[in-house]
């Protein structure tokens, strides 16, 4: 005897097979059109049977109507326009003077000195000439110092600094 029991009660039902992707396509499509076209049905019966109950305007949208139209009459036409006034010019704003660089500061300050310079000594320089003042940076000799390495590099021998040794500059041919 088997260990298995059957399950009794309801039948089991025939599988249908399943459609191939293009049949199921087709079958999509053709209940597609005839939505669109119940659709556009439904739509045509409506603009033929004119207004229908929910369009007709209430009491209340008719005085609104009325009360809009009056207001109308009072203003002017649709296409009339008012005449343009001329408008007064702003006056000239006084232009503020460009801020000098650090990089120019230092230039400036190497040109007059006639001692090689570190980039520290120079940023006092550039502050006790009121040339430039650090905007609260932390490191504002570091910052030069790179900028005059990168100009160095960029412009060669037309660079407004040159070094003379190892983090002392002077005054170059582009000062």
């Amino acid at each position: 005897m088997s260990t298995k029991t059957k399950k009794s009660g309801t039948p089991r039902k025939p599988r249908t097979p399943k459609m191939s992707k293009s049949a199921a396509r087709a079958e999509g499509a053709a209940k597609t059109d005839r939505l669109r076209k119940a659709a556009l049905a439904e739509i045509n019966d409506r603009l033929a049977g004119g207004k229908q109950g929910h369009e007709v305007p209430s009491e209340k949208e008719v005085a609104n109507n009325a009360n809009v139209d009056a207001a109308a009459k009072g203003k002017k036409a649709k296409g009339e326009k008012a005449p343009k006034t001329s408008k007064v010019p702003k006056p000239a704003k006084e232009p503020k003077a460009k801020r000098v660089s650090a990089l120019d500061a230092a230039a400036q300050v190497l040109a007059a000195s006639e001692v090689p310079m570190r980039a520290k000594e120079m940023i006092t320089a550039m502050e006790a000439k009121k040339l430039w003042t650090s905007p609260s940076g932390k490191t504002p000799e570091a910052t030069l110092y790179a900028a005059i390495i990168r100009e160095i590099a960029a412009k060669g021998s037309a660079a407004r600094f040159k070094k003379h040794e190892r983090g002392v500059f002077v005054a170059g041919k582009g000062a």
